[in-house]
């Protein structure tokens, strides 16, 4: 593995810690009565602004006048469906179904993957993904025995949108990014989410911004839009740069990894012989996705067959 792949692989799994807190960060934000639209424009809207202010410090880099057209609709299916669906959906439902439904993405983004990326879906790779899966569930559904771990099925079908609309992005726009600097995607395409956006939370705002709220609400935010939002796009770029699509969403089984680690942190959970199980088959279903074929493999492996 050379240093630009480990790179990425880093990037990944530090952007799937970041995102793990999101749904118990978010949750305590609501509970405490900020609504989940406002969150969700909050974290486009600071997005916008980190990126713009970050982008001030990198290479000056133009973007072609056709680009704009592909940055915003890549904006709408990784930003604006995705955070606003996925929070909207978490006010609505239970961070346990919500985070249970995260792991649909690896399943859906290959699938993607194999029709519109003809990446082929080979055994390997459909076993990786499965047994990943199985990991995670196992995992969330250890963390939450007994009462209170159901949703809302409206909110279960907002996660579960807005896990349909990240897959798209990385399969659709997989070899566009390849063309700018992070900081210049990043920046368009949160500033098209947030123009979006606003219009639609512009009255949940603000009330929000006339309502009090205590220190810990605001850093609770914070780690939201600074975290959750900036640092965490930043890593998944350097990912999706590099690796496949179904690699790259294989790292939304970090989330439950995190989820556990911290309840057992904060003493609040446990870590038993079926968590570390579970865990061990989230790393297993990674390396297998890991070492599976992508596209240009399998053709130079039937070219040779052929020849």
């Amino acid at each position: 593995m050379n240093n630009k792949i480990a790179k990425a692989h880093l990037a990944l799994f530090a952007a799937g810690c970041l995102w793990g807190l999101m749904s118990p960060v978010g949750k305590l934000a609501m509970d405490a009565g900020i609504s989940g639209i406002s969150l969700a424009a909050m974290r486009m809207i600071g997005g916008a602004v980190c990126f713009w202010t970050a982008s001030l410090f990198a290479p000056k880099e133009k973007v072609a006048k056709r680009d704009f057209v592909k940055l915003f609709f890549a904006a709408l299916l990784a930003i604006v469906f995705n955070q606003g669906l996925f929070i909207l959906g978490l006010s609505l439902t239970s961070p346990v179904d919500a985070t249970i439904i995260t792991t649909s993405l690896p399943i859906i983004t290959l699938i993607l993957a194999a029709l519109f990326l003809k990446e082929p879906a080979t055994p390997m790779k459909i076993a990786g993904v499965v047994i990943g899966a199985a990991g995670a569930l196992i995992l969330i559904i250890s963390n939450h025995t007994g009462s209170g771990i159901y949703g809302n099925v409206l909110g279960d079908l907002f996660c579960l949108f807005a896990q349909i609309s990240f897959a798209c992005y990385l399969t659709i726009f997989r070899g566009f990014i390849g063309r700018y600097h992070i900081l210049t995607l990043m920046k368009w395409m949160f500033t098209y989410a947030a123009l979006c956006f606003i219009p639609l939370s512009w009255n949940s705002l603000s009330e929000m911004m006339k309502s009090s709220f205590p220190s810990a609400v605001w850093l609770e935010i914070g780690y939201v839009v600074l975290f959750g939002t900036f640092f965490a796009y930043l890593l998944i770029m350097v990912g999706q740069k590099t690796l496949r699509p179904t690699l790259v969403s294989m790292y939304n089984y970090v989330q439950p990894i995190v989820g556990t680690v911290v309840s057992v942190w904060l003493g609040v959970g446990s870590f038993g012989w079926m968590k570390a199980f579970a865990s061990v088959l989230i790393f297993i279903g990674v390396y297998i996705v890991t070492q599976s074929k992508s596209r240009e493999q399998y053709r130079k492996e039937v070219t040779r067959i052929k020849s």
